[in-house]
């Protein structure tokens, strides 16, 4: 298979590896942000460009990376091949790549290699949306591997699976959150349901599996976000939204602790939910399916909750696909589709400023948030650099020339890690 390697001339000085590492998709603290600093501030196809890797198809999923490897997945526009991916941090020569099978390309964008893989510096966790779970060591050397649907039931959605895994506290934890009603029962296997799923990353077998019941109707009942850890004074929470519903659950047992009111009471049948839940202190920001809403609710609570346990709601720019990011204390939201930031207060909903981004396409990947500022990637790989300060700014814009641009940027040691169709640019200070 292609596999091509560009190298931009010049001498690169390559950050030391006490960096911070983007472990998974939403980084290292789950909410978009990375602490990393002096990042560049500006670039082109080539000025501040370490390398360019030519993987052997499309991507979806974030670059996750720990210390000198950055790991990704790849299918073939052609084939549905699908490919797991590791490469020098340093060179983006390729290290090792695994045949993971044939996928799909499922609607509006959305393929068998769009979940991003996760890492905890001895094994890197990959998912591939026709149900393949495996671990490898740092090396590429499977560790263990398990078939999602073999074990649980074929997983229906319009647009197949989209998720990624959550590794929390040394467990992972996938939620499959569909129209099981349409999946049937298969002879020895359990009955179709939407459920909450841990894993023991050792060895990748199931600690525990907790039905995510929902009265939703249709495309509804399908979702396509990402567990996420909530620490409140009560202990951790892991929280599930979709299903015209938000829960949490006990990260030992998967026991739900509390439930939201339903978000969809006029029942309508499209409302599958995209963006993930993220929390800022106490207060857990969730969104409402089809950039309807965004709410803000205390995440210490307990049981059936009602609209009036909501600490405040906003209705306008909210987003369809791309989930919140948090910095400094502040709540950043792209509503993709309108092409609109917002900076708001967590504790209150206040809008504090919002302005549109002029950008050709619609944002579908997510805000990453570092050094002040926030990065944002529209579908036609157009990147627009804003200030997270009192008001809003454009400091760099620069159109990379592609398409799908969904695969949200990552930020590590200093570099930026950018996803344009095949090509994964390493972007970063150089010294002539």
């Amino acid at each position: 298979m292609r596999f091509v390697i560009i190298l931009i001339i010049g001498i690169v000085l390559i950050p030391p590896v006490s960096g911070e590492n983007w472990t998974q998709w939403r980084g290292p603290y789950l909410n978009g942000f990375t602490s990393e600093k002096n990042l560049p501030e500006k670039w082109s196809k080539t000025e501040n460009v370490l390398w360019v890797a030519e993987t052997p198809g499309l991507g979806h999923s974030t670059p996750i990376i720990w210390e000198d490897r950055v790991f990704t997945t790849a299918i073939e526009e052609g084939s549905k091949q699908m490919w797991a991916i590791c490469l020098d941090r340093a060179t983006g020569k390729e290290l090792w790549k695994h045949d993971m099978g044939i996928g799909f390309f499922a609607g509006p964008g959305n393929n068998g290699a769009s979940s991003s893989p996760v890492v905890d510096g001895q094994y890197v966790y990959y998912f591939f949306g026709p149900g393949t779970l495996i671990a490898f060591d740092m090396d590429g050397n499977v560790i263990w591997k398990r078939d999602i649907e073999d074990d649980h039931g074929k997983i229906q959605i319009l647009f197949r699976y989209g998720a990624s895994l959550l590794l929390y506290k040394d467990k992972l934890y996938m939620s499959v959150i569909h129209r099981h009603v349409r999946a049937k029962a298969e002879p020895g296997k359990p009955e179709p349901i939407s459920y909450l799923l841990c894993i023991d990353p050792k060895t990748g077998k199931d600690l525990w599996k907790q039905e995510r019941d929902s009265d939703a109707l249709d495309e509804s009942m399908e979702a396509y976000t990402t567990p996420y850890p909530y620490e409140g004074k009560g202990g951790p929470l892991i929280i599930v939204a979709g299903g015209d519903y938000v829960t949490a659950h006990d990260p030992d047992n998967g026991r739900e602790v509390w439930r939201t009111h339903k978000l969809n009471s006029q029942d309508r049948k499209n409302y599958r939910l995209v963006p993930t839940v993220v929390s800022v202190g106490d207060m857990i920001i969730f969104c409402k399916a089809r950039g309807t809403a965004i709410y803000g609710m205390k995440g210490d609570k307990s049981g059936q909750l009602t609209e009036e346990d909501l600490a405040w709601t906003i209705q306008e720019n909210a987003p369809d696909v791309c989930s919140p990011l948090v910095m400094d204390g502040k709540l950043f939201v792209l509503d993709g589709d309108r092409r609109i930031m917002s900076k708001i207060d967590p504790a209150t909903g206040e809008v504090i400023w919002k302005g549109r981004i002029e950008s050709g396409k619609v944002f579908q990947a997510s805000p990453t948030g570092a050094d002040g500022k926030i990065y944002c990637i529209n579908m036609g790989g157009e990147v627009t650099v804003l200030s997270a300060g009192d008001e809003f700014e454009v400091l760099f814009h620069i159109n990379m020339e592609g398409r799908e641009g969904r695969s949200t940027i990552s930020i590590s040691h200093g570099q930026l890690f950018i996803r344009v169709i095949e090509n994964l640019y390493c972007i970063g200070n150089k010294q002539e």
